[in-house]
């Protein structure tokens, strides 16, 4: 494929969805990354889109909003991968909400093997992946539907959170920084966001790398009430996303990151369904915390001179005592 041809593919697919992943861009149009982040910079120079972290937008971005059909085939292993993890961190008979996204519908598919589990969500894709659970109580927030993306918002949606208390909140937005947190690019969304996280004790963002560094108009989630961020492995060059990881752990984040290639987890772990301790471990290796490793041991003035002392004075008495065994013998 010519460069003309590939970027105008390129072009068309940014305008069909707001914001595209460089991966996906990649995949779609048949070759690397590096030469479709060239063919993004072209564009950007002609002023037909912007780059953001690990993608593209239109000019303008802060403002546009991909409605559901775009956004479900975007990025679908890294959803996948982020979900499996995800799962891991639901046990047994938690309360928990869980906001609206395609993200966290795939959470929601795998959440209907955990038993006795009870999920608030204002998504309609959220309560129809769960609709057939048996040992799963889904309760609806009110509200008025917002057709874009299947979701309950306005005042009757934040007033029925009001005394609500669960244990987390799962949510995925349109951007993460770790200056301003998650943020969406919809008023009514981000305010019904900011009831769910009120309602909950611990607060778990789903996000893949290309929204790391991406941030849109209305904050949802401040960073320091965000307690776990759920994302998928940044490609090895994007030190962007390796600099905003960092960031946001600096301020208290726990990093969770799953292997998008195949669904897999990276460094060991997959879904757990009902077993959501295992999945915890899984999450808690992959803590993309900098942990100072120990030092060399000091060793204590003198104490290797005690220690060969003490092994000559052992060899001493062994010499001594085998001769006088052998002085008795010959007696």
């Amino acid at each position: 494929m010519f460069a003309a041809e590939r970027r105008q593919l390129i072009l068309e697919m940014v305008r069909a969805n707001g914001a595209v992943s460089l991966r996906e861009l990649a995949r779609v149009v048949q070759t690397s990354e590096v030469t479709v982040r060239r063919d993004v910079r072209a564009l950007e120079a002609e002023g037909l889109l912007d780059r953001r972290h690990g993608g593209a937008v239109l000019p303008g971005g802060f403002t546009r909003e991909s409605g559901f059909p775009q956004k479900s085939h975007l990025a679908t292993a890294e959803k996948t991968a982020i979900a499996d993890l995800a799962a891991g961190l639901v046990e047994e008979g938690e309360a928990i909400v869980v906001g609206a996204g395609t993200t966290t519908q795939e959470l929601a598919r795998r959440l209907a093997r955990v038993p006795g589990l009870t999920v608030v969500t204002n998504s309609l894709l959220v309560a129809q992946a769960l609709a057939h659970a048996n040992r799963v109580e889904v309760v609806m927030t009110g509200g008025t539907l917002r057709g874009s993306n299947y979701a309950l918002v306005g005042s009757g949606a934040e007033q029925s959170l009001q005394g609500l208390r669960v244990s987390k909140a799962f949510l995925s937005g349109s951007g993460l920084t770790a200056e301003r947190g998650l943020s969406t690019s919809n008023m009514l969304s981000a305010s019904v966001d900011r009831a769910l996280v009120q309602a909950a004790a611990e607060v778990v963002v789903l996000a893949d790398h290309s929204k790391l560094g991406t941030d849109t108009m209305f904050q949802t989630v401040p960073t320091d009430v965000i307690t776990r961020l759920v994302t998928d492995e940044s490609p090895g060059h994007d030190d962007r996303a390796a600099t905003e990881l960092q960031a946001l752990a600096d301020q208290g984040v726990q990093i969770a990151v799953a292997g998008a290639s195949g669904g897999g987890v990276a460094n060991g772990g997959g879904p757990s369904g009902a077993s959501g301790a295992s999945g915890a471990e899984s999450v808690a290796r992959q803590q993309r915390r900098d942990v100072p490793l120990p030092g060399p041991r000091r060793q204590v003035p003198g104490a290797a001179a005690g220690l060969r002392s003490a092994a000559a004075l052992s060899e001493q008495n062994g010499g001594t005592e085998r001769a006088r065994v052998a002085d008795m013998r010959r007696r």
